[in-house]
């Protein structure tokens, strides 16, 4: 009887070693630990209030500027980041009446002469600029300068003319061949 009970733990024992080796045949499990850096694409701003760059255009305001004369802005953008980047940039002109004056404005009378052999203005309204920008270098100006039409009447005294700019910036590589093709703009 021993002899048979013995004979049953063991074919018991080898059946349950056999099912466990099968189950661990069939199921596994790993864990990995990978890290993943992404390349670094930043970019800053320039405006600069004089021909030779060395005054930044004022954050507040130019005061006194009548119709018929001109106000020096030069708009660049700068790659500080770490990789190639394709740019692109928004302007949007504004009046804001003085306090008390009402009427219909018309930013049509703040020309501004913006550059066609570096940059090219996209269906989207935005302009890009047509090659990709290294690390360390700086755009050619998108415009250099704002003018105010010699027909704006007196609805404009004491009114604030804005020029707001926002530059955006993309990675260049495996992103399509040229600034037109790349995907991934941040929202405006």
């Amino acid at each position: 009887m021993k002899r048979k009970l013995l004979a049953v733990a063991v074919t018991v024992i080898c059946l349950s070693m056999m099912a466990y080796g099968t189950l661990a045949y069939f199921t596994a499990e790993d864990t990995a630990h990978n890290v993943i850096t992404s390349g670094e694409i930043d970019i800053e701003l320039q405006e600069w209030a004089d021909a030779e760059k060395t005054t930044p255009f004022p954050e507040d305001e130019v005061s006194g500027v009548m119709p018929g004369t001109e106000v020096t802005k030069i708009v660049e953008v700068k790659n500080t980041g770490a990789n190639d980047a394709y740019i692109r940039v928004k302007v949007e002109k504004e009046f804001v009446l003085s306090e008390g004056v009402e009427g219909e404005t018309d930013s049509g009378l703040m020309k501004i002469d913006f550059d066609e052999t570096y940059w090219m203005l996209g269906e989207d309204g935005y302009y890009y600029y047509k090659t990709a920008l290294e690390p360390g270098a700086v755009t050619e100006p998108l415009f250099a300068s704002v003018n105010f039409d010699t027909a704006m009447g007196n609805i404009y005294q004491n009114s604030t003319a804005k020029v707001d700019v926002t530059a955006y910036a993309v990675q260049v590589a495996n992103n399509g061949d040229s600034v037109m093709d790349a995907k991934g703009w941040p929202e405006a």
